[in-house]
């Protein structure tokens, strides 16, 4: 059917004061029509539109005359107004083709899609976004968007893309830049594959793309133990991080000589691999990468810094436990000890995924009881708010937080970064 259904009205909004009931469908805004999410708010943000409908009783027309910023208040049956698009690259370390059978259907699916980029930070590879799409990216000024570049040598580029011969990026790259839009960057480093000279060259190429190249991740490539029938891959060893650690701040100390700086910043995870100090919060300049693992630990020492939870030397605090990942483990102890002297910090091994996986985000339910169950956990566990899906509490396993406390015995708690102090403080427990 054309056009687009709306699933709800929002109450008291201009479509709520036009008449707009939920099932009409919106055909049109000042007679054009609307492929996705994207024309939508594009041809809304005005101050005068003609908006034309289809209902029970056929279509009908409206006149609204609004300020600029003002929402229509529709809500269609999907965010995005048209099918989410899957991605067509065969990458050699995909995360998804690595994951195990039988976990939920969403998992499987994979996102390239450049709407859910600039919307919610989705990074994309551009390799699935055609000339015609990609001219209406420049048309829309759609920015900031969050780009998978990994080599900037197309050949290698490709390789690890699956696209054979070549997947070229700067000339898009470039012309992001020539249009104005904004963009970050992400390379996910496999040893032996984009490291060293590769990964040196290709900083330096996305150097040339500022100020509108606003920061790149340099991330390790995260393997579980599924990967039979795919490419022989392994993880750094502590030398090797401390190698790519050292080519990259090369590059930063450059970077900020030139423009004040870094552009390029590493994940955590290379430092806690190489056995570095990590870096203080203010090298992380606006924590652009943050949900890329990147400055993280530099956040929870900032966010422990700012926070009103003071040292509790009373031996009343409370008696809780943490789970966390193995990487995380020892700097959560040690933020830990400074307020609560009766809590527990356990590092839980990655038996599901594979114990080359170390970061918490990606530690499941049923690893937290079979590695927990019988231990003094306290009066409550804490667990990082990152082991959860984002809106649903559940874990990557399918288990819940509520089949963890009753294996478990005791209450379970998720806390975000920002949340963890008073939660070892059991500030805000019932």
């Amino acid at each position: 059917m054309p056009g687009h259904r709306i699933r709800e009205v929002v109450p008291g909004s201009i479509a709520d004061e036009l008449g707009v009931a939920a099932g009409d469908r919106l055909l049109s805004v000042n007679n054009r029509p609307i492929a996705d999410v994207m024309d939508y708010e594009q041809l809304c943000s005005g101050t005068v539109l003609e908006l034309r409908f289809e209902g029970e009783g056929g279509e009908y027309w409206a006149d609204v005359e609004k300020y600029e910023a003002e929402r229509l208040g529709l809500v269609f049956d999907t965010p995005l107004m048209s099918p989410q698009r899957s991605c067509a690259n065969r990458c050699v370390f995909c995360f998804v083709d690595q994951l195990p059978p039988g976990l939920r259907p969403s998992l499987y699916f994979k996102d390239d899609d450049w709407r859910l980029s600039m919307m919610t930070g989705n990074y994309i590879t551009l390799t699935n976004v055609g000339e015609a799409e990609f001219a209406r990216i420049l048309r829309l000024r759609a920015g900031p968007l969050y780009i998978s570049v990994h080599a900037t040598d197309q050949h290698v580029r490709g390789f690890m893309l699956g696209q054979g011969g070549g997947a070229p990026v700067m000339e898009r790259l470039r012309a992001l830049r020539r249009a104005n839009i904004p963009f970050h960057m992400q390379i996910v480093v496999c040893p032996g594959v984009n490291d060293g000279q590769v990964l040196d060259e290709t900083l330096f190429d996305l150097e040339t793309l500022r100020p509108c190249a606003r920061s790149v991740a340099v991330v390790p490539v995260g393997l579980t133990r599924f990967r039979e029938g795919l490419y022989p891959l392994r993880p750094f060893t502590a030398d090797e991080a401390g190698r790519v650690i050292g080519l990259v701040e090369a590059r930063q100390e450059r970077c900020r000589a030139e423009t004040g700086g870094s552009f390029a910043f590493l994940a955590d995870e290379f430092y806690l691999k190489a056995g570095r100090r990590l870096p203080p919060p203010s090298h992380y300049e606006d924590f652009a990468q943050l949900e890329n693992g990147v400055g993280m630990v530099a956040w929870l020492y900032r966010s422990f810094g700012e926070s009103s939870c003071k040292t509790n030397e009373n031996a009343s605090a409370p008696r809780l436990s943490v789970a966390t990942g193995v990487l995380a483990a020892p700097v959560i102890g040690g933020l830990a000890g400074r307020v609560n002297p009766n809590a527990a910090v356990y590092a839980v091994k990655n038996r599901f995924f594979g114990e080359n996986i170390t970061v918490a985000g990606l530690v499941t339910g049923g690893d937290l009881i079979a590695q927990l169950k019988g231990r003094d956990l306290g009066d409550r566990l804490l667990i990082p708010e990152s082991m959860l899906r984002c809106g649903e509490p559940v874990f990557l396993d399918g288990v819940t937080p509520g089949e963890v406390q009753a294996a478990l015995g005791v209450p379970v708690r998720a806390v975000g970064t920002d949340s963890l102090c008073a939660g070892l403080l059991g500030i805000g427990d019932n």
